[in-house]
């Protein structure tokens, strides 16, 4: 009889591997634990079987293993490879287990087609003066598929706040992270001693390079400036010598001195909601 070879598996799986990982697993999770007794008792598992796990003599049932899963806080990767390597990606905080199937999703790559790499202008009202907007760039880079941004603060509002103005200490860097309906760039300037939240959607356009949607920053209440406003993005065409000309605009404005396109997508004068 013809078999396909698409039906046969190419690298079957050794149970024997498979036990003797998960017995593997099971000594480095247990090894914390003075008593194998105690533990045993906390689990509901019958010593004897759980002696045989940890002897690569045999599989926990599917119910049996969600219960080591669970208490060890861990998933059932630990049949299949060493704990210490699924702890490594547990170091991405996005996809721990306590959170994966909730914020998991949000670190899928932003594609270029999305928010292309290149230099951008922003602008966006000041959070510390009412009568004023800043006006800056960018830039939009990536890295093993994906998409981080760098900037520097300006100079003046590092002044406003009585911060040094050093190019080291002005530098922002940030991430980007996918929306149903747009994207997310969060940011920090070394230390990330405070941070910023962006929510960005695409605004239909002649060259199709605006973004539009709103900044937060991570500080207090009070009497004076604002935690969150409007912001407005653009990606610069023309390449780098467009995007040279451009930064050297950037700084603070009033509203009649918002560039063309963005004050019309800013409505300086009309409530934020």
């Amino acid at each position: 009889m013809f078999v396909s070879k698409s039906r046969v598996p190419q690298n079957p799986i050794d149970p024997v591997q498979l036990r003797s990982v998960f017995g593997d697993n099971l000594k480095k999770l247990t090894a914390r634990y003075p008593s194998v007794a105690s533990l045993c008792r906390e689990l509901g598992i019958n010593r004897t079987q759980f002696n045989r796990y940890l002897a690569a003599e045999s599989f926990p049932r599917p119910d049996v293993l969600h219960k080591i899963c669970t208490f060890f806080e861990v998933d059932a990767r630990i049949l299949l490879e060493p704990v210490d390597k699924a702890s490594e990606e547990h170091d991405d905080l996005f996809h721990h287990p306590a959170v994966r199937n909730f914020l998991g999703k949000t670190t899928d790559p932003v594609s270029l087609d999305e928010l292309p790499s290149g230099f951008y202008r922003f602008s966006r009202p000041s959070f510390v003066d009412d009568n004023r907007f800043v006006v800056g760039t960018f830039y939009v880079f990536r890295i093993d598929g994906r998409a981080f941004v760098r900037g520097f603060e300006l100079p003046e509002a590092m002044n406003d706040q009585g911060l040094s103005i050093s190019s080291y200490n002005r530098e922002f860097r940030g991430i980007t992270l996918k929306q149903e309906q747009g994207l997310v760039i969060l940011a920090a300037r070394r230390g990330a001693t405070t941070c910023s939240f962006s929510y960005l959607a695409r605004v239909p356009s002649f060259h199709n390079n605006f973004w539009e949607g709103y900044a937060t920053r991570t500080v207090t209440e009070s009497i004076t400036g604002q935690r969150v406003v409007r912001f407005v993005v653009e990606h610069i065409q023309g390449g780098w010598r467009e995007a040279r000309k451009i930064t050297r605009t950037a700084g603070f404005c009033r509203a009649e001195e918002l560039p063309g396109y963005h004050a019309r997508l800013m409505r300086a004068g009309h409530p934020f909601r």
